[in-house]
């Protein structure tokens, strides 16, 4: 049988290893789809051309790097141990590379790699994982009923949470849209989650994982399955819920009143509240290929990540369809911060000053007005003249320069006046910033949202806190 192109498209695309080859310079020249989907990486047009230290995938790049070297040299490497990242998450993995040839010339390197992290922590004795679907419960769905008999589940399942691995998420909904059976495809990002492993330790974070992902099993229960993306990337398949109507009551239960998010969970050294951000859309309503599928589903999760997380989004073509990826994507901070600059420079007094900084904070916050409070105690709107109200007490609240909170507890203990205007006006979270020069306190300015557990991000407290020492000035 002779070599084609279509054949070894044929043989690579079939292989469970991660295939990848490269040039005499490292760089990316192409890879398979199981490269693909191991990183979630729709096509290889987003590393084509670049080498692994501009993927930034290696805490420590240079033990690859060598062994490229060495193999561009004439010499192969086989099953070295290494480590990688992979959405957010470091993995163990062994990778063997060999020298591509053209005659005599070396022009490149082949190489493929696969995972071995669960392996390790099987040996190591340091796997706490727990076991979401059996076999039985796969079987409901016909593409794990034509495979269940004959694929170990070890191979099917994250070993940490016992839900779907990613790969078998990945070949699931492939299948769903092979067969043109209708579904909802979700991607849920559990905000914060950095945060609770620096704080608390990654046993904390494999305890908010596993229990998410059981709750979250439990909630699409007999209509859809639940999948692990990596790090603290969930997938949810939902063959149930495919009309706008129904997905929002799913969402709306899912986030009000279920045991998957805005939950505490405790752990051995402390207790954090758990929320997540996600993004969502439908075969074949939204998009009837898979690519085009997973590329609105991560815009839309943008899209939730920059409004504030802890809320889902469903695609909407009449709202979403020219939306940019690139325009969700908050610009840098110290952008923000010269613009701000610039912006108040050009304007007289303090009223003028707000107004005219209001779009970007608008943009930044994603939020429609402003509020701040001066000498007088009362609390005022940027684009409301008429809105004047009190807020006598909020220098109780402020022990710092920066206050937020994704409920408004604090703010009734602390600041009862400041809390009943919050409450009256509809407002559930509020971040605060004092207006200070060197021990004098000039003002605050405040942003609140009528949505609860609104989650205050670095950056928009950097900006607003700049904001406010510019306005000292």
């Amino acid at each position: 049988m002779e070599m084609t192109v279509e054949l070894f498209d044929s043989i690579i695309n079939t292989s469970q290893d991660c295939v990848f080859w490269k040039d005499n310079e490292r760089r990316f020249l192409g890879v398979n789809q199981a490269f693909l989907d191991f990183y979630g990486f729709e096509s290889a047009d987003v590393l084509i051309g670049k080498t692994d230290e501009d993927m930034g995938w290696h805490s420590d790049p240079e033990p690859f790097k060598h062994d490229e070297l060495l193999v561009l040299s004439g010499r192969s490497t086989y099953k070295v141990q290494g480590k990688c990242f992979i959405r957010g998450e470091e993995r163990d993995i062994i990778a063997s590379k060999r020298p591509l040839y053209e005659g005599d010339k070396i022009v490149g390197l082949v190489g493929s790699f696969v995972d071995i992290t669960d392996v390790l922590r099987r040996k190591n004795g340091t796997d706490s994982s727990q076991v979401v679907y059996t076999r039985e419960r796969l079987r409901k769905f016909n593409f794990f009923d034509r495979i269940i008999d004959e694929i170990s589940l070890d191979e099917i399942l994250d070993p940490l949470t016992g839900v779907l691995s990613r790969a078998y998420a990945m070949k699931f909904v492939r299948a769903l849209i092979a067969d043109k059976t209708p579904f909802t495809f979700t991607i849920l990002d559990l905000d914060n989650f950095k945060f609770i492993n620096d704080s608390y330790g990654h046993s904390a974070g494999d305890t908010v994982l596993k229990t998410v992902t059981m709750e979250l099993a439990e909630a699409a229960d007999t209509f859809g399955l639940v999948g692990r993306f990596g790090g603290d990337e969930l997938l949810l398949i939902d063959l149930k819920n495919t009309d706008r109507e129904s997905k929002i009551d799913f969402f709306e239960k899912l986030y009000m009143n279920s045991s998957a998010l805005r939950i505490k969970v405790r752990f051995d050294n402390g207790s954090s509240l758990i929320t997540g951000t996600a993004g969502c859309a439908t075969f074949p309503n939204d998009s009837d290929n898979f690519t085009d599928l997973f590329g609105i589903i991560d815009k839309m999760l943008y899209l939730g990540k920059s409004r504030g997380r802890n809320c889902y989004t469903i695609y909407d073509e009449s709202e979403h369809k020219n939306v940019e990826i690139s325009k969700i994507v908050k610009q840098g901070v110290f952008t923000a911060m010269h613009r701000l600059r610039l912006d108040t420079e050009n304007a007289v007094g303090f009223e003028n000053k707000m107004k005219t900084v209001m779009p970007l904070l608008a943009d930044i916050l994603q939020v429609c007005d402003m509020y701040y409070v001066l000498e007088n105690g009362r609390m005022k709107a940027v684009n409301d003249t008429s809105f004047n109200e009190d807020a006598g007490d909020i220098s109780n609240l402020m022990t710092e320069d920066i206050f937020s909170e994704n409920t408004l507890e604090r703010v009734e203990k602390d600041s009862p006046v400041f809390y009943d205007t919050l409450l009256k006006n509809g407002f559930e979270s509020a971040m605060v910033v004092r207006i200070r020069k060197s021990d004098t306190v000039y003002g605050y300015l405040i942003c609140a949202v009528e949505r609860s557990h609104r989650i205050w991000q670095e950056n928009e407290c950097a900006i607003l806190y700049y904001l406010a020492g510019l306005l000292a000035e």
